[in-house]
């Protein structure tokens, strides 16, 4: 399913002009070589530039497709890097580096021996006429001796002309990309046709993490990965065991790697590369559900109200494109895994059913904020930082939690539990309810035990997005009692270095009944520090906290009703800021 979509990706892009034509692709290029039609190199063209960091980035230049490069010497055509087309490097090999130029000038005879154009007749003169031995003499390319050996590709030019770019050149590539006499046939499991099979299939390039080189997204190389009858020794497996036509392949790679090099269809979460387009690869679907997964400024983008109209069926129109909810939509995840890629999910449905599941998810998430909080809405990777210790020096949120929780919103599946576990353990660590952990608390408690069991659940009446003062609901109303008595003690010893926050707040949400007759005893001491209208205020406010309740403390709390403790805690303090920010204003 993943290679097909793919594969109609690359059809779409192709169709638009985006994307090249089978055996054509962009390659990153640091050097031009001017040759003379006598094949000398006559002058040595720079053509890398700097970003806005100031470090130096290849040209991507429209080049025939490269070779999946092994352990063995396999050359391309047209562009190499200095192992195949000086015959050195910098790795300590002169003798492979060696037979690396050898198999680049044989390719370009095979390839262009028959092509009269000068060009052409320069390269062959070219890899006829140079000596290995003493390229580094050079004068042309000593003075970027050091720099040319540090890998990057060369392209042959003459007189202004890329080689790629002469029609005669491009001509005999085409023909000898589709006349492989030794490709093996088989039935394509992408396409269904017979057609040539890749043995090896091209790299993706620009999953963080993953090689520079590139990885495989599909690659065997082991026998236990291997089919029974297709793990022949001689001819090594590899692509036979899953037969994908040399175009499909082709396809597939240079969509994906188009999609990974275009900032509008890709971000990241943790160490997962999440990538993202449309049934017609559309720029602007990918940027309109990047912006309603990752933005936490939805109202001030407009994404809130395109979130609501998709999800209710009504097309809309964003950046000039009329986003049509019933259209095709993927979400890819992959991480890196060495020379190879993991697969995290790939998750497909309508771009409006997508719409309307992180519209139900971001509805869950809605609690009162504090004043300083100037975020609409929190995305995706605000929830995961909630999540990870933000005293540490790698700050990424548990990894599995990453894909169980694009998982759970982008398909309205309940969240994983790991999302509350891992939310309650920085509560524990840090003692500070912020907004986002609130929100956490309220999505999971009421997706994951409300909705499962809608009839009068008593948690519906607390899980609100203010402060509920009517409900009686017990470890809500000591949550909330919580946040009163801590206020007070405040109140009582301004400027004080620990609260009751620091030293109780963990035993008061797992075993109320040891630690809160000490908090009221506290209390008492507190309010005897206060005089007039302050100490009635307090006074009033814990004596009608307490008449709401009557049941004992509970010895212990479970988990979730630890989760909604806190979710009472976070709204009473929020509502006493509220009143001391109205205090003040008057």
């Amino acid at each position: 399913m993943i290679l097909q979509a793919l594969v109609r990706c690359y059809e779409s892009l192709a169709a638009a002009g985006k994307l090249e034509k089978p055996g054509w692709s962009m390659v990153k290029v640091s050097w031009g070589l001017e040759l003379t039609p006598e094949g000398q190199i006559q002058r040595l063209w720079p053509l890398e530039s700097a970003d806005a960091k100031g470090k130096k980035r290849p040209q991507l230049i429209k080049l025939p497709a490269q070779t999946k490069k092994t352990v063995g010497v396999v050359s391309n055509f047209l562009c190499e890097n200095s192992s195949y087309i000086l015959g050195r490097d910098n790795k300590g090999k002169p003798e492979r580096s060696l037979e690396c130029f050898k198999a680049c000038a044989a390719r370009h005879r095979e390839i262009l021996a028959e092509v009269e154009h000068p060009m052409a007749k320069a390269i062959l003169r070219f890899f006829a006429g140079w000596n290995p031995q003493t390229a580094e003499e050079n004068a042309v390319l000593a003075p970027e001796w050091e720099e040319i050996l540090k890998g990057g590709n060369l392209v042959f030019c003459m007189d202004g002309v890329y080689a790629q770019d002469v029609p005669e050149i491009a001509q005999a590539w085409d023909e000898a990309y589709a006349d492989d006499e030794n490709a093996e046939m088989g039935r394509c499991l992408v396409t269904g046709q017979k057609a040539p099979v890749a043995i090896l299939h091209p790299s993706i390039k620009g999953i963080v993490g993953a090689q520079s080189s590139g990885a495989a997204l599909v690659s065997f190389n082991a026998p236990s990965l291997e089919s029974f009858g297709k793990d022949d020794r001689d001819k090594q497996g590899q692509g036979r065991n899953a037969p994908v036509s040399t175009y499909a392949a082709f396809a597939y790679t240079e969509a994906l790697n188009y999609l990974l090099r275009e900032p509008a269809y890709h971000s990241r979460l943790g160490d997962t590369t999440l990538i993202y387009w449309a049934e017609g690869a559309e720029e602007e679907y990918s940027s309109a559900m990047a912006g309603m997964m990752f933005s936490d400024n939805m109202e001030q983008e407009d994404l809130k109200d395109v979130m609501e109209a998709l999800s209710s069926g009504k097309t809309v129109l964003w950046n000039k494109l009329p986003l049509n909810p019933d259209n095709r939509f993927y979400i890819l995840g992959i991480a890196p895994n060495a020379a190879r890629l993991a697969v995290r999910f790939f998750l497909q449905n309508t771009f409006g059913s997508f719409a309307a599941n992180l519209d139900r998810h971001q509805k869950r998430l809605e609690i009162v904020r504090p004043a300083f909080d100037e975020r609409e809405g929190l995305s995706v990777w605000s929830l995961l930082r909630e999540t990870a210790n933000p005293n540490s020096r790698d700050k990424k949120p548990p990894e599995p939690l990453v894909s169980a929780l694009m998982r759970a919103v982008l398909m309205n599946t309940p969240y994983p539990a790991e999302l509350f576990i891992q939310t309650e353990i920085r509560l524990r660590a840090e003692h500070e309810v912020s907004r986002g952990k609130a929100a956490i608390l309220k999505a999971y408690l009421l997706r994951n035990v409300v909705e499962l069991n809608p009839d009068n659940h008593p948690y519906k009446e607390v899980l609100q997005v203010q402060l509920n003062e009517n409900t009686t609901y017990l470890p809500y109303r000591l949550g909330r009692l919580f946040a009163v008595l801590e206020a007070l003690q405040l109140k009582a010893n301004p400027g004080i270095n620990a609260t009751i926050k620091d030293r109780y707040f963990n035993s008061a949400c797992a075993t109320p009944a040891v630690v809160f007759p000490t908090l009221i005893r506290l209390a008492q001491n507190h309010l005897n520090k206060l005089d007039g209208g302050i100490k009635v205020y307090y006074d009033k406010m814990i004596t009608g906290l307490f008449n709401a309740v009557e049941e004992s403390y509970p010895v212990r709390l479970s988990l979730q009703d630890q989760g909604i403790f806190q979710i009472g805690y976070y709204h009473q303090k929020q509502k006493l800021f509220t009143k001391k920010e109205e205090t003040e204003n008057v």
